[in-house]
Order: C-alpha cells, then sequence, then structure tokens
C-alpha cells in the first residue's frame, strides 16, 4: 500500500511542477500555476498520510494466580522476615513466575518460600 502511494505522490509532483514551469511560459496561464500548487499540495499530503507513525500497542499481558490451599488453612499475618513488620497483599508481586515480597518498612525484597509440610 505505501509503494503505491509514494508512486502516486511522485507521479501527482511531477504533473504538478510541469504545470507550475508551463504557467512561465509565453502562453502560461495563471490557471496553469494553480492547478500546479495543488497538484504538489495533495502530493505532499499523500506522504505525510503515509510517513506518519501509527500507535504501537503494548502487548502486556496480566497474569493472574490463584492459589488453591488444601484443608482449613489459616493465615494469622506475614511478617516481614528482617524487620518483622506486617506485611499486606500489596507487598507481594509476581517476578518472573516467582512470589516476591517487598517490604514497605526496611525495603527488603525477597523470594517467597513455601516450607515442606511434613
Amino acid at each position: 500500500m505505501k509503494i503505491i502511494a509514494y508512486l502516486a505522490s511522485g507521479i501527482l509532483i511531477l504533473f504538478g511542477v510541469l504545470f507550475i514551469l508551463s504557467a512561465f511560459s509565453p502562453q502560461g496561464q495563471v490557471g496553469n500555476l494553480l492547478v500546479g500548487a495543488i497538484l504538489c499540495l495533495i502530493a505532499f499530503g499523500i506522504i505525510f498520510f503515509v510517513t506518519r507513525k501509527k500507535k504501537v500497542e503494548s502487548n502486556t499481558t496480566n497474569v493472574t494466580l490463584n492459589v488453591d490451599l488444601p484443608g482449613n488453612v489459616s493465615l494469622e499475618s506475614l511478617k516481614c522476615q528482617q524487620c518483622g513488620g506486617i506485611l499486606t497483599k500489596d507487598s507481594i508481586s509476581l517476578v518472573n513466575g516467582a512470589p516476591m515480597v517487598s517490604c514497605p518498612y526496611c525495603n527488603t525484597t525477597y523470594q517467597l518460600t513455601e516450607e515442606p509440610k511434613w
């Protein structure tokens, strides 16, 4: 599609320049100058719209991780390993498939690990 637009623009510019040059000949008319200018403006307008960059859609993917715990599990509170501060669900994020915890109090970041149940 771009190639056709460039070819059409080139042809319009060629005829526009020819019309503009014919306006300055001894038999030239002012109308030729106007037609040549219009043809050149249309050609440059086509080139502008063809070369304009489109908005790039971001390819972000949201991943939701649901944890299904077996049996009756109750969690009193999640505490930071360094300072003992209470962590909320906003402190936990998924980085490269691993749950990471960022403490808002001491700015410590560590991976959440699950201890064996036996």
